[in-house]
């Protein structure tokens, strides 16, 4: 029998831009994503998107709106993977990367690099809010 894998993603607005990492790791090594990654057995996912925000980013967060499921069974080349997608508010830390994430670095909403998986639409789905949130920093 197959397994649906549950994953999270963060969207992190932080000084005028969102916060993406370069992957260290295949699927789309050396691209850009959102940060995030697999929810451990037992574990919320509010928990999960808080953990891997910090591990891969070094920003402390919590969780500020949830911006929607992503369950396309073709939006990840290993397998069927189920994101659930948030918007974090940092609330300390220092950003580096860390854990899988090669690189990390910030980017104004109209100048995003081309992006892995489906963080495209993930981003696309969530602009208004995130406008809204970056016209007062």
């Amino acid at each position: 029998m197959k397994c649906i894998t549950l994953t999270v993603d963060a969207i992190i607005p932080y000084r005028g831009g969102i916060v993406l990492v370069r992957r260290k790791n295949e699927p789309f090594k050396g691209k850009y994503a959102l940060p995030g990654g697999i929810v451990e057995y037992g574990e919320k996912v509010e928990d999960a998107v808080i953990r891997e925000a910090e591990e891969e980013t070094g920003l402390k967060c919590r969780i500020e709106k949830l911006v929607g499921v992503y369950s396309d069974p073709n939006r990840d080349p290993r397998g069927h993977f189920v994101s659930i997608c948030f918007i974090l508010t940092p609330i300390g830390g220092e950003l580096k990367a860390g854990s899988d994430a090669e690189d990390v670095k910030v980017f104004k909403l109209e100048e995003l690099p081309e992006l892995a998986f489906d963080h495209e639409k993930m981003i696309k789905d969530a602009e208004v809010y995130l406008r809204g949130i970056l016209s007062k920093v």
